[in-house]
């Protein structure tokens, strides 16, 4: 995802700073101690910590287990598998130690109850047919293989083109499992009686939202059907057009529409409070009680490492806070802990609070771009900025980054009664036009484009058709 590319981006850019600290300082609300009581998961600690909290509805988590057990059932697959959905808004699945899980984005983006059979039967399948393992097993022998080159020249130049070559076969490899899951997943989909129409159906539609999130980024939206040699994942019309070679593709079989929108009927579409919310250019944490403003061309992602921004110039903010308090000053902590230890560092205050300021020196890897760090001590908490910009206007660039850095703040008892989060609502078709639902949704920009992308629609026209539309309302 061009997401997780940009964050990583960030991440070698801004090295020195403290990363992969989570902007929540919390892991998410205590989650029950019974499943048969609650229906909400306690999922095993570690996987939580590395996927993500289940969210907290158990009829929601009650109907998609219910649709993963019908696949296993049908099927005649004795193994036992746990079908959870996750607290998370980006649209994903992922298959651990016989879990299945969906993210409430993943939900959110899908027509019927044949779509989420889709997405499980495609997961299912890669449990089945043991990927994980089969790609761990294939990893250690490219490494294995790269030892025994050079240690046998003695040439560390040749292992690495060993190890080279082999990782960009390991990809190939995983291209090919996810079109081997495709295939078995269908099969698993057919035998439950859905219709088989149901896989395309969910490429395309991922394919979509992949695109949308390409417009967003201000990337050409045709970039999601190109692939490249270091891809782990075909590319969509890759996928779609190895499905439509097979018979089942096309078999008929039940949808569930209205039992799946009723299901999703409600359910959050934003980050968890946990998290924080963006709003446009503004983040709001109510569980931190704070906040910050970036530049109005700047769009936010938020995501469990921190809040990333991206200017229309590609200059770049990254916003995230220390795991452990700060002892002493900010500057004496920003000139002994970051390396290359920056230059001009400066005391200050921001919102009334300590803060230091630093810049990246000139001449290290960051080039001639323009790079600062901003902390500031909020309680007993230290949250920080990482500022970079790059190209002609990259002085003046830096000095709006910097006044946005300055309007981090402490959130009035007005502003957290405020803050929720976004909900899907299913609503008739009839009540109102596809211009004026479009125009309701709670967003600044692209707003017909996200409206058709989250109902699966073509056009306007195509939407309207449909008897009851998914909308979002804050």
């Amino acid at each position: 995802m061009v997401f997780l590319r940009l964050f990583g981006l960030v991440l070698v850019l801004l090295a020195g700073a403290v990363g992969g600290c989570s902007s929540s300082g919390a892991s998410g609300p205590a989650m029950g101690t019974s499943p048969a009581a609650t229906a909400v998961p306690v999922l095993p600690r570690s996987i939580e910590r590395d996927i993500g909290p289940a969210y907290r509805d158990p009829a929601l988590q009650a109907y998609v287990d219910r649709v993963g057990q019908r696949l296993l059932r049908r099927s005649g697959i004795a193994t036992p598998h746990r079908f959870i959905v996750l607290d998370l808004p980006n649209a994903n699945a992922h298959a651990v130690s016989n879990y299945v899980f969906v993210t409430r984005g993943l939900l959110a983006g899908l027509d019927d109850e044949a779509e989420l059979a889709a997405a499980l039967s495609h997961e299912v399948s890669h449990l089945l047919q043991r990927h994980a393992a089969q790609r761990a097993h294939a990893r250690q022998g490219v490494l294995d293989a790269a030892i025994e080159a050079a240690a046998a020249t003695g040439s560390v130049t040749v292992g690495r083109s060993v190890a080279r070559e082999g990782l960009l076969a390991l990809r190939r490899y995983s291209r090919d499992q996810e079109l081997e899951a495709d295939q078995l997943g269908l099969a698993l989909l057919v035998r439950a009686g859905y219709r088989g129409t149901a896989m395309a159906d969910l490429i395309d539609k991922l394919r979509r939202q992949s695109q949308l999130e390409m417009r967003l980024m201000g990337e050409a939206p045709d970039a999601v059907d190109r692939r490249s040699a270091t891809s782990t994942h075909p590319a969509p019309v890759e996928r779609y057009e190895a499905l439509r070679r097979l018979p089942d593709v096309s078999l008929p079989g039940e949808s569930g529409r209205e039992a799946y929108l009723k299901a999703i009927d409600g359910m959050s579409v934003d980050d968890s409070p946990q998290e924080g919310f963006v709003r446009g250019n503004r983040f709001f944490h109510p569980v931190m009680m704070l906040g910050f403003e970036a530049p109005r061309d700047f769009r936010l992602f938020n995501d469990q490492e921190g809040v990333l921004g991206v200017g229309r110039d590609r200059s770049l903010l990254f916003f995230s806070c220390l795991p452990e308090p700060v002892n002493g000053s900010l500057t004496e902590w920003m000139r002994n802990q970051l390396k290359p230890t920056p230059t001009d560092i400066q005391a200050t205050e921001i919102g009334g609070a300590e803060a230091a300021i630093g810049a990246r020196p000139r001449g290290s890897d960051a080039g001639l771009s323009q790079l600062r760090y901003v902390m500031v001590r909020r309680g007993e908490r230290v949250c920080y900025f990482n500022l970079l910009s790059d190209g002609a206007d990259r002085d003046h660039r830096i000095d709006v980054l910097m006044n946005a850095a300055r309007t981090f703040r402490a959130l009035s008892e007005a502003e957290l009664a405020g803050l929720r989060p976004y909900r899907l609502r299913v609503v008739p078709a009839g009540g109102a036009s596809a211009a004026r639902l479009a125009q309701g949704l709670p967003y600044d920009d692209y707003k017909m484009e996200r409206l058709l992308v989250l109902n699966g629609a073509d056009s306007p026209a195509a939407l309207m058709r449909q008897a009851q539309i998914k909308t979002i309302q804050p």
